[in-house]
């Protein structure tokens, strides 16, 4: 993927300044590879630089936790696959924290559910009675 084409979380485009990549040496197996290359990519997003509506801004900053997100990709060895796995759980967070959750509309019990717990009451009710000492 190339870094200059900007990543589209939800249909949204962001602007590819905000983007900024580091890279450094990964952690883990890998013998002399992992020693002198670079695979690991870090890609950090500068939520309120974006060019997003503000709206969608707050949101994100509410939902992620600060004005900006960070994505850190090592599993692959290639830095390559590395930037473009990190671009994809960008993309995904993103995603999830755009999404509006239904608020709950308040219910009450029926009656079933009202029996079935009381009857399960009286059943505890009795099974602990049956416990006790009695004199007899």
């Amino acid at each position: 993927m190339d870094e200059r084409e900007p990543v589209t979380p939800g249909g949204l485009r962001l602007d590819p300044a905000c983007l900024s990549w580091r890279f450094s040496r990964a952690s883990g197996p890998g013998g002399q590879h992992v020693n002198t290359s670079s695979t690991r990519a870090e890609i950090r997003c500068d939520l309120a630089a974006c060019g997003l509506p503000e709206a969608i801004v707050s949101r994100l900053i509410e939902r992620l936790g600060g004005p900006e997100a960070r994505v850190v990709s090592m599993k692959e060895r290639s830095q390559l696959r590395n930037r473009e796995r990190a671009l994809e759980i960008l993309a995904e967070r993103l995603d999830a924290a755009l999404v509006v959750e239904r608020p709950r509309r308040a219910t009450r019990p029926t009656r079933g559910s009202k029996e079935r717990r009381l009857a399960t009451k009286k059943a505890d009710a009795e099974r602990k009675a049956g416990r006790r000492w009695r004199p007899d």
